[in-house]
């Protein structure tokens, strides 16, 4: 079975957690990770899970604006992800009828509303897709770092992830 995991990132901490998350998700999937600049625009055939996942900006998925400001932070740094975000990608990603998919984001660590998971479940909802899961995982601030043990759990969600996916297509629980 083969895995799709698109994101966007700014200053590495989505980056880090899609990684994590893909490790994961390649306990069971065939995973290929793409920076959503260089991400296919349609889902590869025979691909069996889409992970999407980007940083929350402005309570949200990230706009050009938010995407501007992030990269004026970094100073003399790129930004991972330096053109197109996940807003314009899963504006753009075909319609898959009933294809599993997850959302994840990195969110700062306080009692902030929005959600980059939240949203992006919503539009590839309305495309068709079957999000079974969305996710958020937890930055100490604007730039991070990333609170400690998130690395490790994107991990578990990414093999729970893979684990509920496979039994939706079929495939045998492991755990019984």
């Amino acid at each position: 079975m083969r895995a799709l995991v698109v994101y966007e990132s700014m200053f590495g901490n989505t980056e880090t957690i899609a990684r994590a998350v893909a490790a994961g998700v390649g306990e069971r999937y065939d995973v290929t990770v793409a920076e959503v600049g260089s991400a296919p625009r349609s889902v590869p055939e025979g691909t069996d899970l889409l992970v999407v996942g980007g940083p929350t900006h402005a309570f949200g998925l990230s706009r050009p604006g938010t995407r501007a400001n992030a990269a004026e932070q970094l100073g003399e740094r790129r930004p991972v992800s330096r053109g197109s975000g996940l807003r314009e990608w899963l504006a753009e990603v075909p319609p898959a009828a009933g294809l599993p998919a997850a959302t994840f984001d990195t969110h700062i660590d306080k009692r902030f509303p929005g959600s980059a998971a939240k949203a992006a479940r919503r539009r590839l909802t309305r495309r068709g897709y079957d999000v079974v899961a969305a996710e958020s995982f937890h930055v100490s601030g604007t730039p991070g770092p990333l609170v400690d043990g998130e690395e490790a759990r994107a991990r578990a969600w990414g093999a729970r992830l893979a684990s509920r996916a496979s039994v939706a297509h079929g495939e045998p629980d492991p755990a019984g």
